[in-house]
């Protein structure tokens, strides 16, 4: 019997040592996520909006100091070259994988902030009841705020804060 009880443990043992010094197999993943906090905004009143001329129906709100958009009936929000999208233009804001954003917002002319003559402020109600009809009946082309003569051209990445 301890010769039995001897090889068990002896066999055992031979294991444990062949187990530790073999490779082991695994897959490994990291992980890593960074969250830049997004200051707050509060607009204390809806915004008046404008057009981005050249654009694809892109609004903002001039008077607001931060870039926010209004795009296909979302905010966007660039931040610490992040982007952020929320149904209110008072939050909250969801970060959103860069491939998820809009071309248009990606593609701004960055003279975006400039108010071409001729473009009057809109309640941002009427932005956010119209914003889909004017684009598919193509308004503000038909309207003469579209592109104007030397807005809209040499655009470029977007990347503000």
């Amino acid at each position: 019997m301890n010769r039995s009880l001897f090889n068990i443990f002896g066999f055992g043992t031979l294991l444990l040592v062949f187990g530790l010094l073999s490779p082991v197999r695994g897959n490994a993943e990291v992980n890593v996520n960074i969250n830049v906090p997004l200051p707050g905004l509060v607009i204390s009143a809806p915004p008046a909006m404008i057009v981005i001329p050249g654009t694809s129906y892109v609004y903002y709100p001039p008077d607001v100091q931060v870039d926010i958009f209004f795009y296909h009936g979302y905010w966007y929000r660039p931040y610490g070259g992040a982007w952020y999208r929320a149904n209110g233009y008072n939050g909250p804001w969801h970060g959103i994988d860069q491939r998820r954003v809009p071309r248009a917002l990606i593609d701004l002319p960055p003279e975006h902030r400039h108010i071409p003559p001729g473009h009057e402020r809109m309640p941002y109600g009427q932005v956010k009841k119209n914003w889909r009809t004017w684009e598919e009946e193509r308004h503000w082309d038909n309207h003469g705020r579209g592109a104007h003569e030397g807005y809209g051209e040499g655009r470029g990445r977007h990347g503000g804060d």
